[in-house]
């Protein structure tokens, strides 16, 4: 739409008085020698529609002709906002268009403006759906950062909230969602624990194959079992936590626009979502589990004897260096197999982490660390250092058995590339970078394997914390060596006292109070 056609308009004056039969009186009117007599009209012509029809914009009734010449010059001001941009002019012809229809007040330009910028609806009728489609297509966070808040979006916030216009969100909106996420939880947990009991029904109690008389009754449990929803994961606290963080993130970016002034999600009140404390499996918390399939805590941790007979258990894997490396320094999974031989140095015993290989959706991406304090350099101990000097013999060996085999199936014919250098300390078997679902898998198999109570991958790292505590090292020599940007992280979640190590401060600090009777020499047996 050109200028010239932006100021195809103006106002004029016409009688609106009417005859007996309705039509307008027009000339034949007897006020019209009145000077005052009769209203204004403004008209002015909008950008064609999507169609390329053309608009035309016209409201009658004024009393005033400055009234009208200040919606007449609003609309032209709106109108000037789109520029040449087509798609900008065709949005506000569909503005002025429907405010025609509904005899609404025309908006203030900057508002308008303002809206035009972010590429939301002008009419303010925006959805918290639609504004969260719009804060994540603009977010410049890591992937993984934004893919959090992506799956946040899609499971919680727009089934929930996405329907309410933005600007009429409450916080009972949120609590709501949050509510319904409690109730989806009970019967989550009802729905696992009736699968529990279904599966208890469907085992003989001893080994072997069931006798002929059990067969029957155990195959119609095992029918009522097929039929049952598979075990599912329940929203724990920190997740919600985590949930009303993305929305008030969300939120607190509308607010920056200026699309609203208050932010609910700000004012919901969760449970505490505090992170779990680091458990060592102890004996008894492992006859427990073994009886009832119940973890202590979200975070467990093996004692040495564990983690040895894992590392045992693990020694003729070709993966074993990186779990040992994990075990004794602490890096993450991603860190572990992004992380580059230029960045090892095994004569000084360091290595500096500088790359991570994540996962976004299914595909493996090479990142930096995720936060400036991850990226750092570490000692290595001569155990460590010795484990990855093994594993650089068998890469070289793997590489040598690779070629000499793409060698022999491009002299038949087949199109077999050579293997892959790209400078990774772990890698899949043709060199190529070795996607971080490979990693946990092998750990879960390695670790059933070896019969011992389960803990996750990550939580190698937190074995490490504890043997950096048992060792000698303090709080700050854990932080340092997992890289946190507080102490606070290492104290709640990654130390986890050895019972040895607990014992020996205990016994420590009973000797500094000097008693006269009862040394522990002479206590009385039990």
């Amino acid at each position: 739409m050109t200028a010239s056609a932006r100021r195809a308009g103006g106002i004029s004056k016409r009688c609106e008085c009417r005859g007996s039969d309705g039509k307008r009186l027009g000339a034949s009117c007897p006020l019209l020698t009145k000077r005052a007599h009769g209203k204004h009209t403004l008209h002015q012509e909008l950008p064609p529609d999507a169609d390329g029809n053309r608009r035309r914009f016209q409201r009658t009734g004024y009393l005033q002709v400055k009234d009208a010449q200040a919606d007449l010059d609003k609309i032209r001001a709106i109108l000037d906002l789109a520029g040449d941009d087509e798609d900008a002019q065709r949005r506000v012809g569909d503005l002025l268009d429907g405010l025609q229809t509904k005899r609404s007040a025309i908006p203030d330009p900057p508002e308008v403006s303002r809206r035009l910028g972010v590429g939301v609806p002008l009419n303010g009728a925006m959805t918290v759906g639609e504004w969260l489609d719009t804060w994540l297509a603009s977010k410049k966070t890591k992937k993984k950062t934004t893919g959090g808040y992506a799956s946040h979006v899609r499971v919680h916030l727009s089934p929930a909230l996405g329907h309410l216009r933005l600007d009429r969100l409450n916080v009972g909106h949120c609590q709501e969602m949050f509510d319904a996420i409690d109730e989806a939880n009970d019967v989550v947990a009802a729905e696992n624990a009736a699968r529990r009991e279904q599966t208890a029904r469907c085992t003989t109690g001893r080994a072997g194959s069931p006798k002929a008389s059990e067969r029957a009754g155990l195959a119609a449990e095992r029918a009522k079992l097929a039929e049952m929803k598979p075990y599912r994961r329940i929203t724990g606290p920190a997740t919600k936590q985590r949930i009303r963080s993305t929305l008030r993130t969300a939120l607190n970016g509308a607010i920056a626009r200026q699309l609203i002034t208050f932010n609910p999600a700000s004012h919901v009140e969760l449970a505490s979502g505090r992170r779990p404390k680091a458990v060592l499996w102890t004996d008894q918390h492992v006859a427990r589990w073994w009886e009832t399939g119940e973890k202590p805590s979200g975070v467990m941790v093996w004692t040495p004897a564990q983690l040895g007979a894992f590392l045992d258990a693990a020694a003729d894997d070709r993966l074993y260096a990186f779990f040992h490396l994990i075990a004794f320094r602490g890096l993450r999974r991603g860190e572990g197999v992004g992380q580059d031989w230029v960045n090892v140095d095994l004569d000084g015993q360091s290595l500096t982490v500088a790359k991570e290989i994540i996962v976004d959706g299914w595909t493996p991406v090479e990142d930096v660390p995720k936060t400036d304090g991850s990226a750092g350099t570490i000692g290595l101990d001569l155990a460590t250092v010795q484990a990855l000097r093994e594993h650089r013999v068998r890469q070289l060996a793997e590489r040598a058995a690779w070629d000499a085999r793409a060698a022999e199936e491009r002299e038949a014919g087949k199109d077999t590339a050579d293997w892959t250098d790209t400078g990774k300390v772990f890698t899949a078997e043709s060199g190529e970078w070795l996607h971080p679902d490979v990693v946990s898998k092998a750990f879960r198999r390695l670790s059933e394997a070896a019969a011992l109570p389960p803990i996750n991958l990550r939580d190698l790292r937190h074995c490490a914390a504890t043997l950096i505590h048992a060792g000698g090292g303090d709080l700050h020599a854990i932080k340092e060596t997992l890289r946190h940007s507080t102490i606070k992280l290492a104290s709640d979640t990654y130390t986890s006292l050895l019972h040895e190590v607990d014992l020996e401060i205990a016994e420590k600090a009973a000797a500094v109070v000097p008693r006269a009777r009862r040394a522990p020499d002479s206590l009385p047996a039990e």
